[in-house]
């Protein structure tokens, strides 16, 4: 076993790895950058060293020429090819697959080749001229759901193809993208294999992904709800047979879309050389520890275990996002997780977020005898969640979780894209009402800090306040209440209830009488401006694309609400927007 490991990540799956580093006494050695000076990976860590970017790959072998291996996590260079050859050639091992099998599979076109010959089913892929629509334009490198667009119409594919080959060129380097058939109806099941160096692999069970919007899972669960033994059997051959034709090193996950009423009919999709988000559900299941397994398959260990399943699991991920799926992000100003269960955190009550990174800011994992007590566990678990300071999809996971489909593992990777934003348990008036009552406690009994009615020796009068929920309009309420509900915490402007949050403000004068003009293009997330295709003096149509902006890996493009003249545009690319901020007027 090694001496001493790099964790060449951040976050949780950085504090994930430091974990089991701990755990078997082997010096850990971390990076950070300066953003992330105050993290919690760098604290926990033994050492840490400062670098410029998780992407520096010079920066960060400097660091690893004092340990024995370098693990990579997942994202940012856990499937590069540069740094496992890096790694190679400093004479550091690699916890990972070699390059060339990151190379291989890193190549989604290539990737379907290999299955193609090693006899695993593929999806069809298309041309331009060939497509059969709705078709879906993929990025050929990467993951994570970046670089992917659902066309329905031939006129739009020109666009949609630009658009997903700028966001993989953003995200992997690679500008490549190609056409795929679409299931509209699909299930998304993927396959956890380890192999190790004396070239034996191993399936480790299945999981169900099949809840995600914009591509990118929500909800993941082990073992799928509507795999039986024998299809549990058959996927796990093709996905064994797959990753010992490319001679696969390490953990990695072979996916597959399969029909949603039979999903006996299934199609290779994708193979992630990595560590997988996800891998917490099959932790629980199987009782292994997926990380010391890399470390001793790194080492040069034989695989000698058994791998049965127990029970069910099912993980949730927290982003930093609101309703409708726009990045949120900002100071964290109290972070409260439930016991009980599993919690793999990036923050904590001083964290602070911003934009650069994925959306995910924690992953909270329940496991259970069954798939329907494994469900009750996280749902009680998220009502007792609370991330204060920016916005979270705590609340929408609650009301995904308490959906008869979603119960029955009647699941699709289109059911989210279908849903209306769900209704908070409180109104904004009862939100008002309650935020006004934790003010009041935390004012205290002095009389000069109060804003209630105070009278000396008698009944205290009502309070009245006009405040804004979440930026909607202003309410005006009058207060009668002693205290707050004991239910509610309350940071600031923030208070949650039940695994919902909420930003409370009292309007100035000012903005209680600013109406929005028409016409103005308001930044509806805080991120860069990725493309300004437009000037001032622009006539442009309705629908039009103004300005494109780019947050947690999310491209938005903020079109012209009608046909009119762009009077307004004073961003540039590279510049920094906040959430409602004016960017553009078209009149």
């Amino acid at each position: 076993m090694f001496d001493s490991v790099l964790v060449a990540n951040r976050g949780e799956i950085a504090r994930r790895v430091l974990r089991t580093l701990h755990g078997l006494g082997i010096r850990s050695l971390a990076i950070y950058t300066e953003a992330d000076r105050d993290a919690p990976h760098v604290r926990e860590a033994d050492e840490a060293e400062l670098v410029s970017s998780y992407l520096a790959i010079d920066e960060i072998m400097v660091a690893a020429a004092r340990v024995d291996a370098v693990h990579p996590g997942y994202g940012f260079l856990s499937e590069n090819p540069a740094f496992a050859r890096a790694c190679e050639e400093m004479g550091v091992v690699f916890i990972g697959p070699s390059a060339d099998a990151i190379e291989l599979m890193g190549d989604k076109v290539r990737a379907k080749e290999a299955a193609d010959r090693a006899g695993v089913p593929t999806v069809p892929t298309y041309t331009p001229e060939t497509a059969e629509y709705p078709v879906l334009v993929k990025a050929a490198a990467g993951g994570g759901g970046r670089g992917m667009r659902v066309v329905e119409r031939p006129e739009d594919l020109p666009e949609a193809m630009a658009a997903a080959s700028r966001e993989a060129a953003a995200g992997f380097g690679d500008d490549r993208v190609f056409l795929e058939r679409y299931l509209p109806r699909a299930r998304h099941i993927e396959v956890q294999v380890l192999g190790d160096t004396h070239g034996k692999v191993i399936s480790l069970g299945e999981r169900e992904c099949s809840l995600q919007r914009r591509h990118q899972k929500v909800i993941e669960e082990s073992p799928s709800p509507v795999v039986d033994a024998a299809l549990r059997s058959r996927l796990g051959e093709e996905a064994v047979s797959l990753a010992q034709a490319a001679g696969y090193v390490g953990a990695g996950t072979v996916e597959f879309i399969a029909d949603a009423d039979d999903p006996s009919q299934h199609f290779f999709l994708e193979m992630n050389a990595r560590l997988q988000v996800e891998h917490p559900v099959t932790e629980l299941v199987t009782g292994l520890d997926l990380v010391e397994l890399q470390l001793r398959v790194a080492a040069g260990e034989p695989l000698d275990i058994e791998v049965s399943l127990t029970g069910h699991a099912i993980e949730a991920r927290v982003n930093a996002e609101d309703l409708r799926f726009f990045p949120s992000a900002g100071p964290v100003l109290l972070a409260a997780f439930p016991d009980g269960v599993r919690v793999d955190a990036a923050v904590e009550t001083g964290s602070v977020v911003g934009t650069d990174y994925d959306s995910m800011i924690a992953k909270v994992i329940a496991h259970g005898p069954d798939r329907e007590t494994a469900i009750a566990r996280l749902d009680r678990a998220l009502s007792q969640t609370a991330i204060l300071g920016l916005e979270t999809n705590v609340g929408f996971l609650r009301s995904l979780l308490a959906r008869d489909d979603v119960r029955a593992g009647e699941l699709t990777t289109s059911l989210i894209g279908t849903l209306d934003p769900p209704e908070p348990p409180l109104t904004d008036e009862e939100v008002a009402v309650a935020w006004a009552s934790a003010q009041l406690i935390q004012r205290g009994d002095d009389p000069w800090q109060r804003v209630d009615g105070w009278r000396l020796g008698g009944v205290r009068a009502p309070s009245y306040w006009t405040l804004s929920v979440n930026g909607g309009d202003p309410i005006a309420i009058e207060h009668n209440l002693k205290g707050s509900d004991p239910f509610m915490l309350c940071s600031g402007e923030w208070i949650a209830h039940d695994g919902w949050a909420w930003h409370v403000t009292e309007p100035s004068a000012d903005e209680l009488h600013h109406a929005v003009g028409d016409g103005e293009l308001r930044a509806p997330m805080p991120g860069s401006v990725l493309l300004v295709p437009r000037k001032v003096g622009d006539e442009v149509k309705a629908g039009e694309p103004v300005v494109v902006l780019e947050s947690m890996k999310m491209e938005l493009a903020l079109n012209a609400p009608s046909d009119g003249t762009v009077t307004k545009l004073d961003v540039k690319v590279g510049d920094k927007v906040a959430r409602d901020e004016i960017v553009a007027v078209v009149e």
